[in-house]
């Protein structure tokens, strides 16, 4: 008895422990589901308030917004490309490891166009765009070097892969269509060579067949014609013909 009871017991705990164990997965996706939807959100709206801006104002500040949303827009990109590459080509791994390094610099540069938005001075900050304009168009160069040499290379297994396939589908279409091939015509035997002749006196003669004979070879009856027959005493004598 004690030890059906231990063993109900044991089966609860393991049920109340899975219990629990699932609540805090299905919590912590929700949880993460709300972030990312949060963070999306965020993003968004950061991005439209830099367009405004890049339209809207004028001077370094418009400018600012420019570098941002174009930073932005770049890095973006080039990190949806090579995650939903690299599921795919292994190879990609590597790349996705330089775009990491490069996308530090890239949060740094980010934050530091953030900060100068609000800065007072304009005329420092005129002085110093020209140096964040070229570390922009550096970050952004790379992020779209690596973006497009992914894609190429996504590209060119696909174009390998059609050519393959292609291939095999000719060769099954032919093997389908085999009765409209059509064999090659037999050759004939060629005709047999006339000897060549030794002096112009000598007649020419083709090979003998049983029909042929040489020109000179005198023609034989066809029939022979027929002798006196024989009389013998016990025929009758021919009657003559009556006159009357």
């Amino acid at each position: 008895m004690e030890a059906v009871i231990a063993i109900v017991a044991l089966l609860f705990v393991l049920f109340v422990v899975l219990g629990v164990y699932a609540t805090v997965k299905v919590v912590g996706a929700a949880k993460r589901g709300v972030d990312r939807t949060i963070t999306q959100a965020r993003r968004t709206v950061e991005d439209h308030t830099l367009r405004a801006k890049s339209f809207a104002q004028l001077g370094p500040a418009g400018e600012l917004a420019q570098l941002r949303l174009k930073l932005r827009t770049s890095m973006r990109a080039t990190q949806d490309a090579l995650h939903a590459g690299v599921a795919e080509d292994e190879s990609l791994k590597e790349s996705l490891g330089l775009f990491q390094r490069l996308s530090a610099h890239g949060h740094e540069l980010d934050g530091e166009l953030k900060r100068l938005e609000a800065e007072p001075d304009r005329a420092t900050l005129a002085e110093r765009l020209p140096g964040l304009r070229e570390r922009t168009e550096r970050i952004t160069q790379s992020a779209d070097s690596l973006r497009w040499a992914a894609r190429d290379r996504a590209r060119r297994f696909a174009d390998d892969d059609l050519d393959t396939l292609s291939a095999q589908i000719d060769v099954e279409s032919g093997a389908l269509r085999h009765w409209m091939k059509t064999e090659p015509a037999a050759t004939p035997p060629p005709w047999p060579e006339a000897p060549a002749a030794e002096n112009s006196t000598q007649q020419q003669t083709w090979p003998e067949t049983p029909r042929s004979r040489t020109a000179e070879e005198p023609t034989k009856p066809a029939i022979t014609p027929p002798g006196p027959r024989p009389t013998y005493p016990w025929q009758k004598k021919p009657r003559p013909e009556s006159t009357t």
